[in-house]
């Protein structure tokens, strides 16, 4: 999956940090792009040698370290760039080789949208502060402190004797499919979430449910919860025209276009494909 990135070490342990050395790492977002240094026919994360020239790198964001290298967040555009730089969209990143650069860019996606969302206070609207002893915002105002949210969702695979259930969901491209998720409600257990989803969306009672593994998915900032249960074939299959526009049994070497393994969701695909699952 794409966070799994051994031999490289990926640390988002807080540390105090302001002064950016010159092999530190300097990730800058445009949108949804991240600033990259060309390296041939690849990409690299720039150091703070490479874009001192047209970055303000006095001053940025410890992110987290990869590799035992900071990670720096620069809020200021550089403007007009030169051809070793290009930004790329984050919708490439689950494609993206090296697989440490793909994850670094968008752990840091998602730690940049949390600042950008709590610049001002959600209690007193008074103009909000990092923290500088632990990754926490605080308004000087009324002290309210602000922590890193991670919404947590269930994927499940359900199975019926040799077939798995497929959805397609209204924002997939044309003919693609994928397994049953969605957030975790207030007050409910994961196992309780695993039975409405799939009630609510394709109309299934579903039993023997057994956890499975987790990711974090920060291109939605959640942890996604994966899950295995079964379900009777013979219930029909309604699928609630909102979310999911179609779903259905599918047997193994018949299986419709999905996810590749760099997901959750994608992996369980496949090991049911390989009977594993």
């Amino acid at each position: 999956m794409i966070h799994e990135i051994l031999p490289h070490r990926f640390n988002n342990q807080f540390i105090i940090a302001t002064d950016i050395a010159e092999d530190d790492y300097i990730l800058h977002y445009r949108e949804n792009s991240l600033l990259l240094k060309t390296a041939g026919d690849g990409f690299e994360i720039p150091r703070k040698k490479d874009v001192s020239a047209i970055v303000n790198t006095k001053a940025g964001t410890f992110l987290f370290s990869l590799d035992e290298v900071r990670c720096f967040l620069i809020w200021e555009d550089p403007g007009t760039i030169d051809d070793r730089f290009a930004y790329t969209e984050m919708s490439f990143f689950r494609r993206l080789q090296p697989q440490e650069i793909a994850w670094v860019g968008i752990v840091g996606y998602q730690l940049r949208n949390w600042y950008l969302k709590n610049r001002f206070c959600g209690k007193c609207g008074s103009k909000t502060i990092a923290k500088q002893d632990e990754r926490a915002i605080i308004c000087p105002s009324c002290n309210s402190i602000v922590f890193p949210v991670i919404p947590p969702a269930i994927i499940v695979a359900i199975r019926s004797n040799d077939k798995i259930l497929m959805a397609h969901n209204s924002n997939f491209k044309e003919n693609w499919y994928s397994l049953v998720a969605g957030y975790v409600e207030i007050g409910e257990s994961l196992e309780e979430t695993v039975k409405r989803e799939v009630k609510e969306e394709v109309g299934l009672d579903v039993k023997n449910i057994r956890y499975y593994k987790s990711q974090p998915w920060p291109f939605s900032g959640s942890m996604m919860i994966g899950f295995v249960a079964e379900a009777d074939d013979t219930q029909p299959v309604c699928p609630d025209n909102i979310e999911i526009t179609d779903a259905n049994w599918f047997s193994r070497g018949n299986l419709p276009n999905h996810p590749i393994n760099d997901s959750l969701g994608g992996e369980m695909i496949d090991l049911f494909e390989k009977g594993e699952l």
